[in-house]
């Protein structure tokens, strides 16, 4: 794919990559920056991978402002053998983004146009600062300002991570005036934010038969609380005989994992509305606050265009694992569920997702040959062989592993992953595609 509005090239890591970031950053669709290929698309490669992954992430750190912390991840892509960079940059709200030591002026401000990035006229300039976001919660006081943070630590330390004492300014949890922000009160241990699951005996609200309330605490624990109560809400058990239990899942646990996290990030907490989880006979629900970010239409959010409504939240949440790229969420969404279960109104964002009686899952080819072929219970190798693969890593990450994250396919030996004697069956899931395809 050749330079475009959205596509940078080049060739190694120069002094002019704020000067591109920062066009990004401007631009209302974000970008991207492969470092190790040529203008004519050739991989050249990078030398020192590792060195300059850590260079670039410092230098946006420390020359860009405002702070683009959250807005960008840097990857690493290996193309015909050659170790590449990939630099994935959401647009801002907080534009004009500028290069710190040359202020925001024409020479510090800059702004995609084609496949260059140009100075930026004064009027935009003014007009862009004028409309800066200012109610984002980075900016709010929390009313709370005796906070502690002992939850967030530990789960930084599962990971390897040491919040040190400058753990608040380096995750951005203070005012400019230095006191504990709103972010800083979602994350702390104690906050009155509630999150609320309820549970319906038919397809409306009339009927309430479960209401769960999660919250009061961090609100990465509160996350993880609502992904365990929907991952039992998914596994109904349908029948049990002598020689195995049939389960079904209700809804793609891949798309419920990455929609749920999307809520939590996403949502417009100014207006101190929390997201709503709500589970019916026939569907899944997800409410958050806020509509589509300013600038971004509805094909560029299904796109996959980024533009974080929190970027100190996406930061936290990336950090900890629960995000894996800037602009992924969605595209993940759509690979099993149609654009129709998404609602959008001028405050709210609703998704609505039918139980699998109604779903097809839009798995990839791989997963599909395997769902295919696979009969009763079989070994990984004889699976591997049904399919004619003698690449044994190719067929565990793009065939066994796929299918299994889909959900279309488990293991008779669930507690031992690893044991000599694991096969693998059909889950209700995969027995449906399977009947489907062959009524197409």
């Amino acid at each position: 794919m050749s330079e475009t509005n959205r596509i940078e090239y080049k060739q190694e890591l120069t002094e002019g990559l704020e000067k591109e970031v920062v066009a990004f950053l401007n631009y209302h669709g974000g970008g991207v920056i492969y470092i190790g290929i040529d203008k004519n698309e050739n991989p050249v490669g990078v030398a020192d991978m590792d060195g300059d992954m850590l260079k670039i992430k410092d230098r946006l750190k420390n020359n860009i402002s405002p702070s683009c912390l959250g807005l960008f991840d840097v990857i690493h892509e290996e193309r015909e053998g050659k170790n590449i960079i990939k630099l994935n940059l959401a647009s801002g709200s907080e534009k004009p983004y500028y290069l710190r030591k040359n202020g925001m002026s024409a020479k510090g401000c800059f702004i995609r146009i084609g496949t260059a990035a140009e100075p930026m006229p004064v009027k935009m300039i003014e007009e862009l600062f004028a409309k800066r976001t200012r109610n984002s919660i980075s900016k709010i006081k929390s009313n709370k300002q005796e906070l502690s943070f002992e939850q967030l630590k530990i789960y930084y330390e599962a990971l390897g991570i040491k919040l040190n004492a400058q753990f608040a300014n380096n995750l951005e949890l203070i005012t400019p005036d230095g006191e504990y922000n709103y972010v800083a009160y979602l994350l702390s241990d104690i906050n009155g934010v509630s999150i609320k699951v309820a549970k319906y005996e038919g397809n409306n609200r009339v009927d309430l038969i479960e209401s769960n309330e999660y919250g009061y605490s961090s609100l990465i624990k509160a996350t993880k609380q609502v992904l365990d109560k929907m991952e039992l809400e998914n596994t109904t058990t349908t029948k049990i005989t002598s020689k195995e239990r049939q389960e079904k899942r209700l809804w793609n646990p891949i798309a419920l994992r990455e929609a749920i996290i999307n809520a939590f990030v996403h949502n417009d907490y100014s207006k101190e509305v929390p997201p709503k989880f709500e589970i019916f006979s026939d569907r899944f629900e997800i409410t958050s606050a806020g509509g589509l970010p300013e600038g971004l239409s509805e094909n560029e959010f299904f796109e996959g265009f980024s533009v974080p409504r929190n970027k100190e939240l996406m930061r936290v949440y990336k950090d900890l694992d629960l995000v894996e790229h800037l602009g992924s969420g969605v595209p993940r969404i759509l690979e099993s569920y149609p654009k129709e279960c998404f609602m959008f109104s001028e405050n709210f964002l609703r998704m609505s997702f039918p139980a699998a009686k109604t779903i097809t899952p839009q798995v990839t080819p791989q997963v599909m040959e395997l769902v295919k072929v696979l009969k009763d219970e079989m070994s990984r190798q004889e699976i591997q062989d049904k399919i004619g693969l003698s690449d044994r890593k190719n067929f565990m990450e793009n065939y066994l592993n796929r299918a299994l994250e889909f959900g279309v396919i488990e293991m008779i030996l669930p507690d031992k992953p690893n044991s000599r004697l694991q096969k693998y069956k059909l889950t209700l899931m995969g027995e449906n595609l399977k009947i489907n395809a062959k009524t197409r």
